[in-house]
């Protein structure tokens, strides 16, 4: 039996980042999960959470790579994006949904014996659809053409998915582990699986539910397009990134002048402290570490 190497089986004990937090003069995250990670390292300098930017959708044909109900999964294929555990919920889903298909697209990690698994599962000869790495068209093509987009996670060292925001683009119902930067995801954008005894049969109901309810897909896709638009928007990101790049640059007095121009404007259009606009501005300059 093959043994993981310590980077595949505890990365979480070997951070390499420690050079970089001793030197920065700030710190741009993508998650109030490595914010923590990083301030319970030690880091106390400035630090500001800006969403991973969404890409814009291509203009591209989706490609259906079945007629029945397509569950897909991008991205390497190994153990910690559960792909074992994926794999069992999902043949266990076939038992009452013969027609749902699970397609698997990127390359196999080394050491990771997917044929094997497929055969014991009974997956080897239908059920599956396998592609290996492919460029990033045909990603975009194959993504938009399934029902469901699965990205997993176990052990994670505070990344945010690509796939996973791609998705959110898409207006893709998507199931995650509930770890991380994915746990912070809205629960209508995103049914999240916790990483304990009962993983592959909570996978399994979330697939069910996702497979046989398409108002179920329906509602979830709409709120992934919406957080993917209000949140994750090519433009808003680009703002927050020059607004921590300009406090950095200048400051505390940066810090202060911005928050006297949004208070000034809040009490221009009538927002007083007590109203509940006056709580969603200090949620979103708290996501940017100012006005605390």
């Amino acid at each position: 039996k093959r043994i993981a190497p310590l980077w595949e089986s505890r990365p979480e004990d070997f951070p390499l980042a420690w050079f970089v937090l001793e030197h920065a003069t700030g710190l741009i995250v993508h998650s109030r999960a490595v914010q923590g990670l990083v301030r319970a390292a030690g880091y106390a300098g400035p630090m500001w959470v800006v969403p991973h930017p969404a890409w814009p959708v291509p203009a591209v044909a989706p490609e259906r790579v079945a007629s029945g109900p397509v569950v897909g999964c991008f991205g390497v294929v190994n153990a910690s994006k559960r792909v074992p555990e994926l794999l069992r919920a999902f043949a266990d889903l076939r038992d009452g949904n013969p027609e749902a298909v699970l397609l698997l697209v990127g390359p196999t990690s080394p050491g990771f014996d997917l044929d094997r698994r497929l055969q014991r599962l009974g997956l080897d000869d239908e059920g599956l659809v396998r592609e290996g790495w492919v460029d990033e068209r045909r990603l975009w093509e194959l993504m938009a053409g399934v029902d469901v987009s699965v990205s997993l996670r176990h052990p994670t060292m505070g990344e945010t998915s690509g796939v996973a925001i791609r998705s959110l683009s898409l207006g893709k119902p998507l199931v995650v582990s509930d770890v991380g930067w994915f746990s912070e995801l809205p629960d209508d954008a995103a049914l999240k699986i916790p990483v304990d005894a009962h993983e592959v049969e909570t996978l399994t109901a979330a697939l069910e539910l996702l497979v046989e309810r398409e108002d179920v897909r329906a509602q979830m896709g709409a709120a992934a397009r919406r957080l993917a638009h209000e949140q994750h928007d090519l433009a808003r990101v680009a703002e927050l990134y020059v607004a921590a790049l300009e406090e950095a640059a200048g400051g505390a007095a940066v810090g202060d002048a911005v928050l006297r121009e949004v208070s000034q404007a809040a009490a221009d259009v009538g927002i007083s402290p007590e109203d509940a606009e006056a709580g969603e501005i200090a949620r979103r300059l708290a996501e940017v570490e100012l006005g605390r």
